[in-house]
């Protein structure tokens, strides 16, 4: 609530929350507060928006977009669909649902700030793309899930768990569609003089990346006008176009980590191209990463606190069992939303078996319920893809109303969305 009102960054607010509560109600010292930041989330945003400013000055993004739209035959309504469908399949196959969205996301985002596309619509196609086919039985969410299932003796559902994340998150992107002028798009094409023209990127605010109100930053006009392709790629543009081959590479068939890996590539790239990294340092999404550090230090302190297995217990206690399942989708939720979903499966899941022995419901049914609760909230800008969203916004959408946009939508979705996954998946007890 200060954060919306005061011009003050939300992460800046969390550290002081997370200090105060730590050091005056847990009695940590700051050593172990300061051990809440996620590091892993920190770099992947200052590698991964280092990279794409430097492939955004060099003209190699306007280049893949415009690739992109020759190869759907200049249709703009396939696009937001191809780029759901394309961060599915990675995710399902075993990409890291941030490493996916970090490699997708800026590209989507570029299409929507080029052909007039929903940048809403966009960046939240990607998100839910990565998240319907993230409980795959091969991929990070999906092995968590049923190793933690088989380790708390409940019965496993690995297909029924991955179509309940897929159809969840498909039936999401249908409504967005249609909400977020999708069925404008369909009559729409790009005819081959727009698909062909340079364009030229000026970032306001020097691309900072800066989420939240009132981040600030200053204004650095850093990008140069694209190479136009017509005539060939211009060897600056080739060897970025092999450096995005070999980070994604490294990301999701080695699982390497895509912050060290995206700034490793970056910092080649400066090296060979001095002149593409001007103003590029500028753009690293400094205030998101902020944003995301103060508030993953705080989530961390509630943890720390007992928070969620506290509400757990108590649902657990409640006379209706149906209603505890669901307070349980709340919460899986509500801390999903500020926290990595990837720490919070291995302990949302056995908080839910007390639940699950004191009545009859399908533990499958209650296990994926949890599992798609706790991860259609990553649209979140406190997130980690949502976070990935907020920090490659495209150029002409200015970056407080963008900010507004996803932190709205995901509250629509922490308040509605565990309800109705729960309506849909425990209530009628098909699983």
């Amino acid at each position: 609530m200060v954060g919306t009102v005061l011009p003050i960054n939300m992460g800046a607010l969390a550290f002081v929350a997370a200090w105060l509560v730590g050091m005056y109600s847990l009695g940590l010292d700051e050593k172990e507060i300061i051990a809440g930041i996620s590091g892993d989330l920190i770099l992947t945003l200052v590698g991964v928006t280092y990279l794409f400013a430097i492939a955004k000055n060099n003209g190699t993004v306007d280049l893949i977009v415009r690739a992109a739209v020759r190869g759907v035959g200049g249709r703009v309504v396939l696009i937001p669909w191809v780029m759901f469908g394309v961060t599915g399949v990675l995710t399902a196959i075993g990409a890291a649902s941030p490493a996916a969205c970090a490699i997708i996301g800026p590209v989507a985002l570029g299409f929507a700030g080029r052909y007039r596309i929903s940048p809403l619509l966009m960046g939240m196609f990607v998100v839910h793309g990565a998240q319907a086919g993230g409980f795959s039985p091969i991929s990070i969410y999906g092995t968590i899930t049923n190793a933690v299932m088989a380790d708390a003796d409940l019965p496993t559902g690995e297909i029924a768990i991955f179509l309940t994340s897929l159809f969840v998150n498909l039936a999401i992107a249908v409504v967005l569609f249609a909400v977020l002028g999708g069925r404008e798009l369909m009559g729409r094409r790009i005819d081959a003089d727009e698909q062909s023209e340079p364009a030229v990127a000026d970032r306001p605010n020097g691309g900072a990346g800066s989420s939240g109100p009132h981040a600030g930053g200053s204004t650095v006009a850093t990008a140069k006008p694209a190479t136009d392709t017509s005539s060939g790629i211009s060897v600056d543009q080739g060897v970025t176009l092999a450096a995005f081959a070999v980070v994604a590479v490294l990301a999701l068939l080695f699982d390497r980590n895509i912050g060290f890996v995206a700034i490793t590539a970056a910092v080649v790239l400066t090296a060979l191209f001095p002149q593409a990294q001007k103003g590029a340092i500028s753009q690293i999404a400094w205030s998101t990463v902020l944003l995301v550090a103060g508030v993953s230090t705080f989530a961390a302190i509630l943890e720390a606190a007992g928070t969620p297995e506290y509400v757990g217990t108590w649902a657990a206690g409640l006379g209706s069992v149906l209603i505890g399942a669901l307070v349980l989708c709340y919460v899986g939720g509500v801390v999903s939303a500020f926290a990595s979903s990837t720490a919070l499966l291995p302990i949302i899941i056995p908080i839910a078996v007390p639940l699950i022995a004191a009545g009859d419901l399908s533990a499958v049914a209650v296990v994926a319920a949890l599992a798609v609760a706790s991860t259609i909230v990553d649209v979140s800008p406190f997130s980690t893809n949502g976070a990935l969203m907020v920090a490659n916004r495209p150029d002409t959408i200015d970056e407080e109303r963008f900010y507004k946009q996803i932190l709205g939508y995901s509250a629509i979705v922490v308040a509605v969305g565990p309800l109705l996954v729960w309506a849909a998946v425990v209530a009628p007890g098909w699983l």
